[in-house]
């Protein structure tokens, strides 16, 4: 059984992709997920070469055959998005895809039609298969492209015989990191001893709480406000959440970003023994070697 992990925050620039990405360098026999599809950057540390892409389809959107248009003015009078201008004009970028323009025409002028949303990728890089994504601008069902790219990569992995598939999550709680937790064997949360961070943190336990995914967390930054880290951990404590690791503000991290390559290959410091440290604690909960 192919085992999975997510790792998540409760927004951008957690440290959540750096950290993963240092994890897919200590596992062994993965695939990665960047999930963060309407934001990836786990391309940055990995460098994927691209061996196969797709184009997703998201919501179907409005087509108009002006030639058969007759100009009665009921796409307009119907529309609730205001897609049509008053001379039936179609206007796509305000499209929500509804089809009551294709419903109320009487002569079959407008048909809703596949509209390319976004790419998903499979591709090679140094620690393993990786399955990545990446949405268009204002484009809609980022989560049904969340969960192509997981199913993407279950497929893979079972075909290889992979023992692992280690996901990089999108930030907050919305539908997105929803797809992202649903099914996996673990979530590791990532938190910042901020009062924001303190707040997301409560709200990502309940949504892995109410999909009844095991979670653990791991603080970062901790010594930017010890006195907030402290009240982390016994909220943790109280929620009977493990907090497996406390990483430090450390510039290492920066450093590595520039140098295009994750934490554990760039250092052999204090930060790169505290990730090693964690990813062990990781292995435990997962049951691999």
């Amino acid at each position: 059984m192919v085992k999975q992990i997510t790792i998540i925050s409760g927004k951008g620039g957690s440290g959540k992709t750096t950290l993963t990405a240092a994890f897919t360098a200590l596992a062994k026999n993965l695939v990665i997920v960047d999930a963060d599809v309407d934001a990836a950057d786990m391309h940055l540390l990995l460098h994927p070469q691209i061996r196969s892409s797709e184009n997703f389809h998201g919501l179907n959107v409005a087509q108009k055959n002006d030639d058969i248009c007759t100009d009665c003015g009921l796409c307009y009078d119907n529309c609730r998005y205001s897609s049509f201008d008053s001379d039936n004009t179609l206007h796509l970028e305000k499209c929500e895809g509804c089809a009551v323009c294709e419903l109320v025409c009487p002569v079959g002028a407008i048909k809703m039609v596949q509209r390319v949303a976004g790419e998903s990728y499979v591709s090679d890089t140094r620690f393993g298969k990786m399955v990545h994504a990446k949405m268009h601008p204002g484009e809609e069902a980022t989560g049904k492209l969340v969960a192509l790219v997981r199913e993407k990569a279950r497929k893979i992995a079972e075909k290889e015989e992979n023992d692992l598939i280690i996901i990089d999550g999108p930030p907050g709680t919305g539908c997105t990191v929803i797809a992202s937790i649903t099914g996996v064997d673990l979530v590791l949360i990532v938190i910042e001893p901020t009062l924001s961070g303190i707040h997301d943190a409560k709200r990502m336990i309940e949504v892995a709480r109410h999909f009844q995914v095991p979670t653990v967390a791991c603080i970062n930054k901790y010594d930017i406000n010890e006195e907030n880290t402290a009240d982390i951990i016994e909220f943790c404590k109280a929620e009977g959440i493990g907090v497996i690791g406390k990483l430090a503000y450390d510039e290492t991290a920066t450093r590595a970003m520039m140098d295009e390559k994750t934490v554990v290959e760039f250092s052999v410091g204090q930060l790169a023994a505290d990730i090693k440290d964690i990813w062990k604690k990781l292995e435990k909960e997962l049951v691999i070697s």
